[in-house]
C-alpha cells in the first residue's frame, strides 16, 4: 500500500518534532557554552573553580541586589547571576547562593521585598545612591548592591557590588578566605608530620654548652604539639627521631640541612670525640620546612653561644609553618630596620621626611590575602615559619651577620622582595649651615649590593630617563601645556614581558626614579639560574648619573651623541641560588646587637669563661651543616626604585596596573602563582597598540580613498558579468 502525499508530510512532521525535542532534552543535559573573550572573562578561573569544588563544609552566599536598575548597573546583575551560576556549576553539594528580592514592586514595598531589607541591613549591606536618567530627567535612587558569604560561624561582606571589575576576584577571595579557615584543615588526607631530629650524644656536651634543658626538648615538642592538635582536629602527627641510633636517617639530614655537630676528646669533662644533629622538620604531602632549634651565635668579646629555641618560640613557629603548609593563611616578612621604609606604619614618621610617606595602599592590599608580620633583622634575626621577606629600601648598612641570614634564608628555598633605591639624598658639608643649600645625591651603599652581585645581578647607581613618561599638565599661569616628567617613565605593552604570569593582561605601567638593574649572564649561566626581565625602558631611554637633579625644569633630552637604549627596570630570578658564604666561616654578631637577655650571665659562669679550659671548649666544637651552600629552588625578584610602592604610585582601590603588578608579584613569590591571573583577567587599561607612521598614513589612505575605489571595482565586475551575460545570449541566437 502506497503512502500519499497527505501521509508523508505529517511523518515528516513527527520525526522534525520528534528531533527537536531530542535535542532540546540533550540541551538540558548536556550544557556546552564557549567563552570566546580574549581572558576567558565569563568562565570561572582555576583558583575559583578549586575554592568552590573544595568546599568540605556548607557555603552560603546571600545576594541582596536591586532589579531593574540603569545601566550599567544592570548589567553588574546579569554578570553576578552568572558569576553565581559558573560557581554553583563548579562547586560541590556544599556550595548554595540565594538572591533576595529587595525591590519595590510599583514603587510600593511588599511584605517580602521589606523583610528582606531588613535582612540585608542585619547583615551590614546598606542601600547605596545610584544615578538613574529618566525622561531627560536626573534622579536618584536607593539601590542594595551587596552580598554575605556564610561558612560555618564565620561570615564576609561584600558590599557596593557597583562594576564588574575584579568582580570574581573578590569573590574568590573572600570565599578563599573562609574556606581556609574553617575547611583546610577537615580536608587533609593525611596528617602533618613534626619530626624531631635530635642524637643522645648531645647530651653529653650539653653541660659545656650552657644547654642543660636539652634532654627534655623531646618531651616538650611533643607536649607542644599535644596542645595545637585540640585546635586543629588533631592534623598533628610528633616523631622523634634519634640519628645516634639509627645510622637510617643520615640521609634525611642532609636533604633537610640540619645542623650537625661535632667535638673533640674533653678529658677534664669526661666526654670523647663524637657528633650529633639537631634539628626538627615539618612535612605535609611533597612540601617541607626545616626549624633550626639550635641557634649558634659567634661572637669575638663572648665567645660561641648556643641558644636553645624556648616552648612560647617553638609553638608560634609550629602553628605558623602549619598553615604555610596547607595554605591556610601566608605571612609576608617585611623588614622594618637597616633604615628601611616604614611599610608597617610607623607614629613617629614626620610627614615633611620623604623616606616616612605613606604606604597605606601597599599594607592594605597585601594585607588583603596575607599577614603583613615586622621584622627586626639585628634584633630578632628571620624567623623561619615566613615563605618571603620584603626588603623596602634599606638605607644604613648590613652587617655581614644579617647578609648571612639573608643569603640563608633565600637558600631554603624561599623568596626575596627588593626594593632598592640607587641613590641617597645628601647635604654637602661645606653648604650644611645654609638652610635653602641644594641636596645632592650619592649611591647608595647598603652591603646587599655585594649579595646581589654574587647571585648575578646588580643595581646600577643611576636613574633611567626616558622621553616616553609621564607629562604634567601646567596651569594657565604658568603658560598651560604639558611638560615631560623624564624620570617618570610611561612603560609600554610592547616592553612588557608576558610569558611570566605576573605580568599576564598588563599592558601599561609607570615607573619614578628607577635604576636600570644589569644581569651578569656568566654567573647566572653558572648557577644554572633563570632570569627574566619584568619591564624595560623605552628605546628612547638614557641615564642621568652625574649632577642629579629632578626638578622638571632644568631636564632637557641629551644630545644625539649620547647613547639611547631600552634599560631592564625589574628583574625575576628563580633557581638553587648559591650561597655567598660557601667555604666561609659564620660571620660573628656584633655585640651591640645582641639580646639583653644573653648578656645577663651569673658571675660564676663569668669566672669559668676566664679562668677555665670550660670556656674554651664551646669554640672546640664545631658545626656542621649551619651553612646551607647550595640552596633549594628559590625566587628573588629586583627592582631598582622604592617608589613604585608608594602611596603616589598605588592606586587605594587596587585596580591600577602598578597595583595588580606589585600584588602578583607578592603572589607569585608565595607559590600562588594561580591568583595572580586570577587577579589581572579582567584589566581596565587596555592602551591602542601603536603604529608607525607609514601603518598610519596606510590606514588613512584607506579610509579615504578605498572606499570609492571597491565600489568602481565592484561595479566594473557588474558590468563585465552583465557584458559576458550578453555576449552568452548574442552568440545562442546568431548560431
Amino acid at each position: 500500500m502506497s503512502i500519499t502525499d497527505s501521509s508523508r508530510k505529517y511523518i515528516k512532521f513527527i520525526v522534525y518534532l520528534l528531533v527537536v525535542v531530542l535535542l532540546n532534552v540533550a540541551g538540558l543535559t548536556l550544557f556546552f557554552r564557549a567563552d570566546l573573550t580574549r581572558n576567558k572573562l565569563y568562565s570561572l578561573s582555576e583558583v575559583s573553580h578549586q575554592v568552590v569544588a573544595t568546599l568540605t563544609e556548607p557555603m552560603t552566599i546571600k545576594v541582596f541586589f536591586t532589579r531593574n536598575l540603569p545601566a550599567p548597573h544592570n548589567g553588574t546583575e546579569r554578570y553576578l547571576r552568572d558569576l553565581m551560576a559558573e560557581y554553583g556549576a563548579s562547586a560541590n553539594h556544599f556550595f548554595n547562593y540565594r538572591f533576595y528580592d529587595v525591590s519595590p514592586d510599583q514603587g510600593d514595598l511588599g511584605k517580602d521585598a521589606t523583610e528582606n531589607q531588613t535582612l540585608a541591613k542585619d547583615y551590614g549591606i546598606n542601600p547605596i545612591q545610584v544615578q538613574a536618567v529618566e525622561k531627560d530627567e536626573v534622579k536618584f535612587q536607593k539601590a542594595y548592591m551587596g552580598l554575605v558569604i556564610i561558612h560555618g560561624d564565620q561570615l564576609e561582606r561584600v558590599d557596593a557590588i557597583t562594576s564588574t571589575d575584579g568582580l570574581e576576584y573578590r569573590l574568590t577571595m573572600a570565599m578563599r578566605k573562609l574556606n581556609n579557615k574553617v575547611s583546610a584543615l577537615l580536608a587533609l588526607t593525611d596528617k602533618i608530620h613534626v619530626r624531631l631530629y635530635m642524637s643522645t650524644s648531645l647530651k653529653q656536651v650539653a653541660p659545656i654548652m650552657q644547654i642543660k634543658e636539652l634532654g627534655q626538648l623531646p618531651e616538650k615538642v611533643k607536649g607542644i604539639v599535644r596542645d595545637l592538635n585540640r585546635q586543629s582536629y588533631g592534623k598533628l602527627d610528633f616523631t622523634y627521631l634519634d640519628p645516634a641510633t639509627d645510622t637510617t636517617l643520615e640521609k634525611e639530614i642532609d636533604q633537610n640541612k640540619i645542623m650537625r655537630l661535632n667535638w673533640p676528646d674533653i678529658p677534664k669533662e669526661g666526654i670523647r670525640t663524637g657528633s650529633g644533629a639537631i634539628g626538627m622538620v615539618m612535612a605535609y604531602g611533597n612540601r617541607s620546612v626545616t626549624i633550626p632549634v639550635l641557634q649558634v651565635i659567634k661572637n669575638s668579646f663572648f665567645g660561641t653561644l648556643y641558644q636553645l629555641a624556648d616552648e612560647k618560640t617553638l609553638k608560634e613557629v609550629i602553628s605558623a609553618n602549619m598553615e604555610s603548609l596547607i595554605d591556610i593563611n601566608r605571612r609576608i616578612g617585611v623588614l622594618t630596620d637597616v633604615g628601611s621604609l616604614p611599610i608597617m606604619g610607623d607614629s613617629r614618621a614626620n610627614p615633611m621626611n620623604p623616606r616616612q610617606a605613606s604606604f597605606n595602599s601597599f599594607r592594605t592590599q597585601a594585607g588583603q590575602n596575607y599577614s603583613l608580620k615586622a621584622i627586626n633583622i639585628k634584633a630578632d634575626g628571620i624567623p623561619d615559619s615566613f615563605d618571603c621577606l620584603v626588603i623596602p629600601g634599606p638605607s644604613k648598612t648590613f652587617s655581614d651577620y644579617d647578609l648571612f641570614q639573608i643569603d640563608q634564608f633565600l637558600m631554603k628555598g624561599k623568596s626575596l622582595a627588593i626594593f632598592l633605591d640607587p641613590l641617597k639624598e645628601v647635604q654637602p658639608q661645606q653648604q650644611a649651615y645654609l638652610q635653602t643649600a641644594p641636596m645632592g645625591f650619592v649611591p647608595l651603599k647598603s652591603g646587599l649590593e655585594k649579595l646581589l652581585a654574587h647571585y648575578g645581578v646588580t643595581v646600577q647607581p643611576a636613574v633611567v630617563m626616558d622621553e616616553n613618561c609621564y607629562k604634567q599638565r601646567l596651569p594657565k599661569a604658568m603658560g598651560g601645556g604639558e611638560r615631560p616628567i623624564y624620570y617618570a617613565p610611561v612603560i609600554k605593552n610592547i616592553h612588557i614581558n608576558h610569558k611570566l604570569a605576573v605580568m599576564d593582561n598588563i599592558k601599561g605601567l609607570v615607573t619614578i626614579k628607577a635604576a636600570p638593574v644589569i644581569l651578569d649572564a656568566a654567573k647566572i649561566k653558572a648557577a644554572d639560574l633563570s632570569a627574566q626581565p619584568l619591564f624595560a625602558s623605552s628605546d628612547r631611554s638614557w641615564l642621568m648619573k652625574k649632577q642629579i637633579n629632578f626638578d622638571p625644569r632644568f631636564l632637557h633630552p641629551p644630545g644625539p651623541d649620547q647613547e639611547r637604549k631600552s634599560y631592564p627596570l625589574a628583574y625575576m630570578i628563580n633557581g638553587e641560588f648559591p650561597s655567598y658564604f660557601a667555604g666561609k666561616p659564620i660571620p660573628e654578631k656584633p655585640v651591640k646587637e645582641k639580646k639583653e637577655k644573653d648578656l645577663k650571665k651569673s658571675a660564676s659562669d663569668q669566672n669559668a669563661e676566664q679562668t677555665g679550659d670550660r670556656a674554651k671548649v664551646p669554640s672546640r666544637i664545631t658545626e656542621k651543616g649551619n651553612v646551607i651552600e647550595k640552596g633549594k629552588s628559590g625566587h628573588l625578584f629586583i627592582i631598582g626604585s622604592t617608589e613604585i610602592i608608594r602611596d603616589n604610585i598605588m592606586d587605594p582601590g587596587g585596580r591600577s596596573p602598578n597595583d595588580i603588578m606589585v600584588m602578583n608579584v607578592l603572589d607569585y613569590l608565595n607559590g600562588q602563582a594561580g591568583i595572580a591571573k586570577l587577579r589581572s583577567k579582567q584589566q581596565t587599561f587596555n592602551p591602542i597598540d601603536e603604529t608607525g607612521a607609514a601603518a598610519k598614513t596606510l590606514v588613512k589612505t584607506a579610509n579615504i580613498a578605498g572606499l570609492p575605489v571597491l565600489v568602481v571595482i565592484f561595479g566594473l565586475l557588474v558590468w563585465l558579468r552583465r557584458h559576458g551575460r550578453k555576449k552568452r545570449i548574442q552568440s545562442m541566437f546568431m548560431a
